[in-house]
């Protein structure tokens, strides 16, 4: 794969996209082969950082204490201090609220074991909880978190997640093709470098709009293939239409006679 076959393939998917009334992300998708998920050293489980911001605005969160509170309040989205901790226990669905909101959290290295007894239950099946391999996790005497923020906002989750695919965002279509193309480049050769085989553990790359079309990068297409598909028509059943027949009334049956009600005949003398 190059940037040449990776840009074609963006204005492919651009051009045979429906406009929509808001800003589509671009989604890569990389399809594996010859790889044993049932062994962990073949799973991909890391973060790599783009060239360029994806184009949506990562919301950054901060689980520190007084040390670092203000470097954080100047850069994160969201603070929560280490005396304010044990207030979420009782407050779970209200902290996994919040969560679902923040792409990354960054923890102070020496509160690791506060945050995991508080927040580890909503965190962990997230997948949020701070990691040393986004560098998510700092120490105290950190002179300056932007860096580090400005690094998380670029940074995205390359995870083999029970199935041979890894799906991640590369940014928007607002970006330019070659802010996209190297950040598609960038992912591609990551994961090339985390299997065993390298390429020949590539099955294809794809590249779509969240609201568009699957396109392989490197692939000729015809015409035939680019020719959007009919909708098949609905059937219009028309209704049977069934002529009322009108219910005949029960005819009214005199009671047969029995031997009780049966009168006697009078002898002729």
């Amino acid at each position: 794969m190059d940037q040449q076959q990776i840009t074609e393939t963006l204005q492919l998917a651009k051009i045979n996209s429906k406009k929509r009334n808001f800003n589509q992300s671009i989604d890569l998708i990389i399809n594996l082969k010859g790889i044993n998920l049932k062994k962990p050293e073949e799973n991909i489980n890391t973060f790599i950082a783009l060239p360029h911001p994806r184009g949506k605005e990562s919301k950054i969160a901060a689980l520190v204490g007084n040390q670092l509170s203000t470097k954080a309040k100047s850069v994160t989205d969201t603070i929560i201090l280490q005396d304010n901790f044990k207030n979420y226990l009782q407050k779970q669905k209200e902290f996994k609220k919040l969560a679902k909101h923040i792409d990354f959290f960054i923890a102070q290295a020496n509160l690791m074991p506060d945050i995991a007894k508080y927040f580890g239950k909503v965190l962990g099946p997230m997948g949020k909880m701070p990691n040393p391999k986004a560098g998510a996790i700092v120490p105290p005497i950190t002179p300056d978190l932007k860096p580090i923020v400005d690094k998380l906002k670029r940074t995205v989750k390359l995870q083999t997640k029970n199935e041979l695919t890894i799906k991640c965002s590369v940014g928007t279509e607002s970006m330019s093709d070659k802010e996209l193309s190297e950040n598609i480049l960038t992912v591609y050769n990551n994961v090339v470098h985390s299997v065993r085989d390298e390429k020949q553990n590539i099955k294809n790359s794809i590249i779509k709009l969240s609201m568009g079309k699957p396109f392989i990068i490197g692939k000729k297409y015809t015409e035939e293939e680019l020719k959007p598909k009919e909708k098949p028509e609905k059937k219009q059943v028309k209704e049977k239409q069934v002529a009322k027949v009108p219910k005949e009334k029960p005819k009214k049956t005199e009671p047969k006679e029995t031997k009780e009600t049966q009168i006697p005949k009078e002898k002729t003398k």
